[in-house]
């Protein structure tokens, strides 16, 4: 079981590392692991969510995975074995009646709309916020069930932008964030933005999501100590 300290990004985490090494000769990289594992979370509310009417089918599942493995197609069988698994045996969270994730919704650290600038098209779209355990979630609009992306507060830094009012910037000291969403097709991709740039409403409503995703940043020790370590390898080449 996955309880809320431990959160669901540390669950894909550790999930995308034990597959990766059972199924080393499958998977080309890492990320293939991390965005699998986030196509598992939404699979498992929308098989076992009573709110979600059109039910994901296997073929769809299989669909939603293509070019997940850096370009290439996961085995097409892996996938509907996975598929099935979780059909017969949800994901559970041990302290409430439930059979679904949408729990970690109902009492987030904070919630609300903010408009989002996109990672490839530079265009700003309004997008419905949940922050809760250390990663912040978004969706097309608030009634819907399923995230349309996932972005996991670790090791990143949160600045206001000088160039856009009441807009704020999240981003990491590597060249990507780490993050998963799905695209207009309905694919699960990996996400590639830089940063995120996003824009509420007036200055109190900015200062106030900023300083709560600054509390929901967790630092990882073991990161740190290899930026050190990268930082000290370059200053000696």
């Amino acid at each position: 079981g996955i309880n809320a300290e431990y959160g669901i990004d540390r669950m894909m985490e550790e999930f995308a590392v034990v597959y990766c090494e059972a199924n080393s000769t499958v998977y080309s990289k890492s990320d293939t692991c991390y965005v699998l594992a986030f196509s598992i979370i939404m699979l498992n509310t929308s098989l076992h969510n009573p709110s979600v009417k059109d039910k994901l089918t296997a073929d769809q599942f299989v669909k939603m995975n293509n070019g997940i493995n850096d370009g290439g197609d996961l085995p097409a069988q892996l996938l509907i074995n996975a598929y099935h698994s979780i059909k017969s045996l949800p994901f559970e969270i041990p302290e409430e009646d439930t059979q679904d994730f949408t729990i970690t919704f109902y009492n987030p650290d904070k919630r609300g709309y903010l408009v989002k600038e996109g990672g490839k098209r530079k265009t700003w779209k309004k997008r419905y916020f949940v922050l809760t355990d250390n990663c912040l979630y978004y969706f097309v609009r608030e009634s819907e069930t399923e995230p349309k992306g996932i972005v996991p507060l670790e090791n990143l830094m949160v600045t206001e932008c000088k160039d856009r009012k009441f807009t704020f910037e999240i981003r990491s000291e590597e060249k990507f964030i780490k993050a998963a969403k799905t695209d207009s097709g309905g694919k699960m991709v990996s996400g590639n933005h830089e940063n995120y740039r996003i824009q509420a409403a007036n200055q109190e409503e900015m200062t106030s999501w900023m300083d709560a995703i600054r509390k929901s940043i967790s630092k990882d020790p073991f990161y740190t100590q290899m930026q050190v370590r990268k930082k000290n390898a370059m200053s000696k080449q």
